[in-house]
């Protein structure tokens, strides 16, 4: 049974790996496309379009482990009961149920393995991406407005034009209001750098004071310090898609919205997908099982990869609609979150109890 068991996760494990390295070539290979417009800008050569394809390859690995996982365990199990060896493990004793204990151990180890790409290996190659991409083009990392982006810091909002590859800031704006909401101060400075937890340098400073006898004072500063509960992290989650970013830093950014009275179900819900993410890879895998149990016909093995191809797409797209649909209609980002995944597993379990005749044992 052991010997059976090892077998089976062999060639899944197998089906999985060539799958995604097809898919990882033909993403990378996008990426090249995609790169290749701004070959010849300030210094960015052929080679750093390379590595920059190099330091994505994570994000697409993160990406694609689910869709991977669905069509290489579709493969692998179809060509073993092509070959009758499914029928013949089931003959010695291999159970519905023993096939599904092999696929969730595979699909627990592959979604450690995703958590660790996403929380820990992801976040530093495509960080590193962008600022060797940004660096070699002379660009700036973004800008939500044509004004730049707006922040809200306690009792002030912030507005900063630019926000540079070294996580520096340029052209910054803060209006300061007191607690009757009255403009107290605006601060503009050409420059801003990170010192440490609260603290910023900001150079070249301009402030307007107002008092409430309405009198207005002006004042140059080469340096000063500006304390707010803003730091790299924080713009880091501002300056890229919510789905980008690690959950700790999104956790980070979901506290630091709620304590200054913003919306953050955007950013609830993009948490809780990346906390449920891993585990779709094992809803995956038992939706595969399924095939298993049907004997593969001549030319059917074509028609079963472009199934999974298609199934994979559909819960992709599944899961994205699910998400936005939680945020336009306001419902709970756990309910948004966990939802597609419940509901595919318990197609999954459906169709493994009818392919197997309601029995598991």
């Amino acid at each position: 049974m052991k010997q059976m068991n090892r077998y089976l996760s062999r060639e899944i494990m197998q089906g999985i790996f060539f799958t995604l390295i097809s898919l990882l070539l033909l993403f990378s290979f996008f990426d090249v496309i995609n790169q290749l417009d701004d070959v010849g800008k300030g210094s960015y050569t052929l080679g750093k379009v390379f590595l920059y394809v190099l330091l994505n390859a994570p994000s697409h690995i993160y990406e694609l482990f689910p869709v991977a996982a669905l069509i290489g365990s579709i493969v692998a199990l179809a060509g073993l009961a092509s070959r009758s060896e499914i029928t013949a493990m089931r003959v010695a004793g291999l159970a519905p149920r023993n096939f599904a204990v092999v696929l969730v151990g595979i699909g627990l180890a592959l979604a450690l393995l995703t958590l660790v790409l996403g929380e820990l290996i992801v976040p530093v190659t495509g960080r590193s991406a962008e600022q060797m991409r940004l660096k070699a083009t002379n660009s700036v990392v973004s800008q939500e407005f044509r004004s730049g982006i707006w922040l809200k810091d306690d009792n002030s909002f912030v507005n900063i034009r630019e926000v540079m590859p070294d996580a520096s800031l340029a052209g910054i704006k803060i209006y300061s209001f007191d607690q009757a909401h009255h403009l107290r101060e605006i601060t503009y400075a050409d420059r801003g750098s990170h010192l440490s937890s609260g603290r910023w340098q900001l150079e070249h400073v301009s402030q307007t004071q107002f008092d409430l006898a309405g009198k207005v004072q002006v004042s140059q500063l080469d340096k000063a310090i500006w304390v707010s509960v803003l730091n790299p992290d924080i713009l880091s989650v501002v300056s890229a898609t919510p789905e980008q970013m690690t959950a700790w830093n999104l956790a980070k950014y979901v506290e630091h919205l709620r304590l200054n009275g913003q919306k953050t179900t955007r950013y609830e819900i993009a948490l809780w997908v990346k906390l449920i993410y891993p585990l779709g890879i094992v809803v995956m895998l038992l939706l595969a099982l399924p095939f298993a149990f049907q004997q593969v016909r001549a030319g059917g093995m074509g028609a079963r990869v472009f199934l999974g191809i298609m199934v994979g797409l559909g819960v992709f797209l599944f899961n994205r609609l699910f998400s936005h649909m939680g945020l336009i209609y306001g419902w709970s980002p756990i309910l948004s979150a966990v939802m597609p995944t419940l509901i595919l597993f318990l197609l999954a379990l459906l169709l493994i109890l009818r392919q197997s005749g309601g029995r598991m044992m």
